[in-house]
């Protein structure tokens, strides 16, 4: 468990901003890959101070539903975007939707105001073995993905997927050398988060020879590309890594 403190935030399209998160404590974090995801903690609103739990492993849990509402942080998990550990921060980024608890503490956060991370690891593992690379998700997603392009190493035929919930959230992205990357947003329309992307790929191509895929974001968005990947376009098993970040209709505990 890391306590930290917010040291700047930054609105970067109108459905999503940056938090940066600071402190020596950041030094104690050991970053195993590109898309490194944690359990973010901040307080609920009225709140002065953060209570993070106590235990460094899967009995956090437990420990903070045990806690009083009137102390309990609120917990979602994120990805971090960059972690800078020489000068001892990382950057977190948000896709804000409506007034939900976490969007409305980015909305209001001040810098000074305390937050905690709890590491819980990786996903995406290139195997060396891959000739191409499909990247796959929803704005939950984004922040990993741009992280995983950010950190390729080489020309590397890859093919991107990226549903944002408007136009507007939309990055001006330089890709790498050999990488596409096919931008759709849901907008005004009814449609599932993760709905027009999976479409999109059922009808689109994979990268040539013999490729990896990393899917993340809503959990049925999830399943359902990986499942398209292995039945219908016979992706062996193994080289799909896929993450349900988040479950339509339901927040984390806490």
């Amino acid at each position: 468990m890391i306590t930290l403190e917010v040291r700047r935030r930054d609105v970067l399209t109108p459905g999503c901003a940056s938090v940066t998160l600071g402190g020596p404590a950041v030094r104690d974090l050991v970053v195993t890959g590109n898309d490194q995801a944690v359990r973010l903690f901040f307080p609920r609103e009225g709140q002065g101070a953060l209570r993070m739990p106590t235990v460094s492993n899967e009995a956090w849990i437990a420990q903070l539903l045990l806690v009083p509402k009137s102390v309990r942080p609120w917990v979602r998990n994120l990805t971090i975007r960059r972690a800078r550990p020489a000068d001892d921060e990382i950057d977190i980024e948000f896709a804000l939707h409506g007034d939900s608890p976490m969007s409305s503490w980015v909305r209001r956060v001040r810098p000074g105001d305390p937050a905690g991370i709890f590491d819980t690891g990786s996903t995406y593992r290139l195997p060396e073995h891959a000739e191409g690379r499909l990247l796959v998700g929803d704005e939950s997603a984004l922040p990993a993905v741009l992280s995983i392009l950010d950190s390729t190493p080489a020309p590397l035929p890859t093919e991107v997927y990226l549903e944002v919930a408007a136009k507007a959230d939309i990055r001006a992205v330089e890709p790498p050398l050999g990488t596409r990357i096919h931008w759709f947003s849901r907008d005004d329309a009814d449609l599932r988060p993760g709905a027009l992307v999976l479409a999109a790929l059922r009808d689109g191509s994979l990268p040539p020879g013999r490729s990896y895929a990393w899917v993340a974001g809503e959990s049925r968005l999830a399943t359902a590309v990986r499942r398209h990947l292995v039945d219908d376009r016979g992706v062996p098993r193994r080289d799909v890594s896929f993450s349900g970040y988040w479950r339509l209709g339901r927040s984390t505990p806490g």
